[in-house]
């Protein structure tokens, strides 16, 4: 029983939302609005009915009612009904949907279910259609209008062309199709050569609108085909004037019409019009053509008695026709240089000047004459040129002043032009000064002179790396109060130009004034290449080429220089663009830097490449001091060296000579047997002092190398000392010599030597009396050395 009350409720709200679902609005509930399509932006009411007996499985709960408009909660209020119903009204003060859906729905146990529903429409009443417009088409006589709608309404709306002959009814003409704003009304429904009143309707649910009445005959709005240009002649005595022939469409020929000329020339910026040319077929005149000029001519044409809305024809096909020539007119504009061509007495003229306009050239211009005289009657004045071009360069007498300037045609030559050399001597002007006017212009202002001006010539010419000069570079301004000048030919962005004005007084020419000017500006193509001039410690001077005139875009304003190290912050200095160097200074030693620089204009900057550079641990100073002292300890010891080679004295002082006893005959006798003390012998070039020489005498008479008899034992002999004076009063001992030889000792096989040198000894340092001398061969009496001592003064005995 307990799992059958459980599962009740849940078995309800199933049936419930089921009954729901497939009940929806058909009967449970009901929605209402009022109005159902109301102006935008105006309040809505609604109301929902809920029928409790219509809706399964409500009968005893709590009904709940709430409102959605589309997907948005609104609230509502509710009320219980008669009849057992539940009422919910709803109020929207401001509607400012085009289009919405408004729902109505039950809650329970927390679920909310859609039981009604009603559609809001909110717009604006149509707007007035404006402009109505016919043409009737002769080919199928059917009346084509055309209108502009107004505004959108948001609603859905019905248009119609309604239309009412004079004594007819008003009938719906025709009903534009897909939302177009045109239709045509049929010929069955037209009136041809009557009134007739025509206005387009249009109705939706808030209202209707309709157009102004439009009252044509149907016949004044016919369209004609364009009429027929057939010839086209200048009139023979009048060569300014041209006539022209012309002939009506086909099915046009029983009407009057009235008709519209129009013609111009390739460099006019705008047609020319005619008009109140009437009549079925026939001719045309008009005068006023320039000369030698290709003109384009069209026609188009209507029917004379149509009021201001009838339709014009299309215009006819082109037709182009050039008027007769005549020899050029008026004067033309000149400027010359003229320096002397060298000691032959002869000047050098550079005549330039102007093509004349088109009203004066009267025709093509074949060439240009320049005279030494005006052309007079049966004579020809003598040509010092006859070019097509605008410029020529002759050479003249020096005395001559004045040339004369034409230009010729098919048809006759021109008056001549009176050009007179003057000397550029005048007064300059002051306050010269050139702005940009546009991307390809310039405008040249100054201030005007003291004495009066006829003319001005303004001179302009592109700065490039390589010179050039530019004929056509210059104007003549006629008007001598003038203070400004627009130059527009030859002007390109970007590029800099060298601007010149001459004052051009009575009499003479004034010396001219400069300038330079951009007509637009950009940052540099480029930036300059650095270079390393010089490197230390601390500094590190850079230099770079200018950069060429074409990269600069604009008038330089700075130059930056860039350095960092890895660790440290960009550091940065603005230099003057007038310079090519730049130092930079507190740089630490033996630190890598990267240096970059940056040309700038007034338009931005661009920046250069980088440059890796490496300071020094020591200046070009330091290091040519240490290579300085180096030097002269190097030359120091070199003369120390040489003095010591050459002189004796210091060299003894310094280094004493010992004797080597390895060196000398004594070192080659061997004794047989020295049982108590060897024989000690120094070592070649070991220094030390000798203290005792002790030389043992044999017998007289006694063979050296043989055992003389035993004889009776007598006292030995005393050595005799050699002394040598070391000071004063001061006696060294150098050698003893002994009287009598060891027993036993043996001479060496070899023979003694005759004479050897003895290592020099340590002198006195002032008399020379110091120096050994040579030790000769051993008398008899001594025939052999019995030991020698070094390093000691003890006596070597048996």
């Amino acid at each position: 029983m307990a799992g059958r009350g459980a599962g009740t409720p849940l078995l309800r709200q199933l049936c419930l939302l089921l009954l729901l679902h497939l009940g929806g609005t058909l009967g449970c509930g009901s929605v209402t609005v009022s109005p159902p399509i109301v102006p935008l932006g105006s309040a809505v009411t609604a109301s929902c009915t809920i029928q409790r007996e219509l809706c399964h499985g409500l009968e005893q709960g709590k009904v709940r009612i709430s409102w959605m408009l589309d997907n948005k909660l609104v609230a509502g209020s509710q009320r219980q009904g008669p009849g057992g119903t539940e009422v919910s009204n709803l109020t929207l003060p401001r509607f400012n949907h085009t289009q919405a859906r408004l729902f109505c729905c039950v809650e329970w146990n927390g679920t909310r279910q859609r039981v009604g529903m009603a559609e809001i429409r909110a717009g604006y009443p149509p707007a007035k259609p404006l402009n109505l417009s016919c043409v009737l088409n002769l080919g199928d006589y059917g009346l084509t209008c055309q209108w502009q709608q107004g505004t959108d309404s948001h609603l859905p709306t019905s248009v119609v062309l309604k239309c009412a002959g004079s004594r007819a009814q008003a009938v719906t003409g025709c009903t534009p199709r897909g939302g177009h704003s045109h239709c045509t009304v049929p010929r069955r429904l037209l009136q041809l050569y009557r009134q007739m009143e025509l206005w387009v309707s249009a109705t939706n649910a808030l209202g209707t609108a309709e157009s102004e009445r439009l009252h044509i005959d149907p016949m004044d709005v016919a369209k004609l085909d364009p009429p027929t240009l057939q010839s086209i002649q200048s009139i023979p005595f009048q060569t300014d004037c041209i006539a022209l022939a012309w002939d009506v469409a086909w099915g046009t020929e029983h009407m009057e019409l009235q008709c519209e000329l129009r013609y111009r020339a390739p460099e006019d910026p705008a047609w020319a019009l005619v008009t109140g040319i009437t009549g079925q077929a026939g001719t045309a005149q008009r005068c006023g053509f320039r000369f030698g000029t290709q003109y384009r001519f069209q026609m188009r044409c209507r029917r004379r008695s149509a009021s201001a809305l009838a339709s014009w024809s299309e215009w006819s096909p082109g037709r182009n026709y050039t008027t007769h020539e005549k020899a050029p007119t008026g004067k033309l504009d000149a400027w010359w240089r003229a320096q002397p061509a060298g000691p032959g007495g002869r000047l050098e003229v550079q005549l330039r000047w102007k093509a004349p306009r088109q009203r004066e050239a009267n025709g093509r211009v074949l060439g240009y004459r320049v005279t030494l005289s005006p052309r007079r009657r049966g004579r020809d004045p003598p040509t010092v040129c006859n070019t097509t071009h605008t410029r020529c360069n002759f050479s003249v007498p020096a005395a001559t002043t004045r040339v004369y300037l034409s230009a010729y045609n098919a048809a006759g030559e021109s008056a001549p032009t009176e050009v007179v050399l003057l000397e550029r001597k005048g007064q300059p002007l002051a306050g010269l000064r050139a702005v940009p006017a546009g991307e390809r212009s310039l405008w040249v202002h100054w201030e005007a002179p003291l004495a009066p001006v006829i003319a001005y010539i303004v001179e302009w010419q592109r700065v490039t790396a390589e010179p050039g000069h530019c004929s056509a570079c210059w104007q003549m301004e006629r008007d001598g109060a003038a203070t400004a000048a627009l130059i527009q030919d030859g002007i390109e962005p970007f590029q800099r130009y060298n601007i010149s004005l001459y004052p051009l007084y009575e009499g003479t020419v004034g010396v001219p004034v400069h300038t330079t000017a951009y007509s637009q500006q950009k940052a540099p193509s480029l930036a300059p290449k650095l270079h390393l001039k010089r490197i230390s410690k601390s500094e590190a001077e850079l230099c770079w080429e200018p950069l060429p005139v074409e990269m600069q875009n604009g008038f330089l304003t700075s130059y930056t220089i860039f350095w960092a190290t890895r660790t440290t912050d960009v550091a940065s200095a603005t230099v003057n663009p007038s310079l090519s160097s730049f130092v930079i200074r507190g740089l630490k030693p033996s630190t890598l830097y990267k240096v970059h620089i940056m040309a700038s204009t007034a338009a931005g900057g661009t920046n250069g490449t980088s440059l890796t550079l490496v300071t020094t641990v020591l200046d070009d100073t330091e290091i040519q001091f240490l290579f300085l002292s180096l030097g002269l300890v190097f030359v120091a010891l070199m003369v120390l060296l040489i003095c010591f080679q050459k002189n004796e004295r210091m060299k003894e002082q310094l280094w004493p000579s010992v004797p080597d006893p390895a060196n000398s005959s004594l070192g080659k006798w061997v004794p047989a047997a020295v049982p108590q003390e060897p024989l000690q012998v120094l070592a070649a070039r070991e220094p030390g002092a000798i203290s005792t020489v002790t030389v043992l005498e044999g017998e007289p008479g006694k063979q050296p190398g043989k055992e003389p008899p035993a004889l009776p034992a007598a006292p030995p002999a005393l050595p005799r000392p050699y002394v040598r004076q070391e000071g004063p009063g001061e006696p060294v001992q150098y050698a003893r010599v002994g009287g009598a030889g060891y027993r036993g000792q043996r001479l060496l096989p070899e023979p003694a030597p005759r004479f050897y040198e003895n290592l020099r000894g340590r002198g006195d340092g002032g008399d020379g009396e110091g120096d050994w001398g040579f030790l000769e061969e051993p008398p008899a009496t001594f025939p052999l050395l019995q030991g020698l001592r070094i390093g000691g003064a003890e006596e070597l005995h048996e």
